[in-house]
């Protein structure tokens, strides 16, 4: 539905944002409860890059496998935020690539971080779990899967 009308023309947010397009809302994965989980996930891209960042400008040396893994985190927390952003099913497939991707480094990450601890002589975003983010990290990509397989696209693969 537009609101422009023959005689008075786009109306003044149109004419400011641009007309309202055909597919505007048809993503679900990006409206409703999807919205919720973009901005998780953009806190997330913030939170880790900010760590990542701090921590390798202070002491790579003293740890640098637990800071490239932060790094590695924020990077995938990136991608993840926007693709879940972005409408089409190309960015679906890689927001689904990207949040398993998350869920197997917080697996692999964390059981790792238990099982060789020395390994870990400072914490990542993903060590134990993403203990230090409240198993946040844990459970996003799983919420993060659900949803994605909830909000795919309709239709099959079609060309996006």
């Amino acid at each position: 539905m537009t609101h422009e009308s023959p005689q008075n023309g786009p109306t003044r947010l149109q004419r400011r944002f641009g007309p309202r397009t055909a597919g505007a809302r048809s993503d679900r994965k990006s409206s409703g409860f999807g919205r919720l989980v973009v901005v998780v996930y953009a806190v997330f891209s913030l939170s880790a890059g900010v760590r990542s960042l701090y921590q390798v400008t202070t002491g790579f040396g003293a740890a640098p496998l637990p800071y490239l893994l932060s790094a590695f985190a924020a990077a995938v927390y990136v991608v993840a935020t926007v693709a879940l952003a972005r409408p089409g099913p190309r960015w679906h497939r890689l927001a689904t690539a990207a949040v398993a991707v998350e869920l197997l480094g917080v697996l692999g990450v964390g059981l790792l971080s238990v099982l060789a601890p020395e390994l870990f002589p400072e914490a990542s975003v993903w060590s134990h779990f993403g203990q230090d983010y409240g198993y946040v990290p844990l459970v996003l990509p799983v919420i993060g899967l659900l949803w994605l397989r909830r909000s795919r696209p309709r239709g099959g693969r079609a060309a996006a």
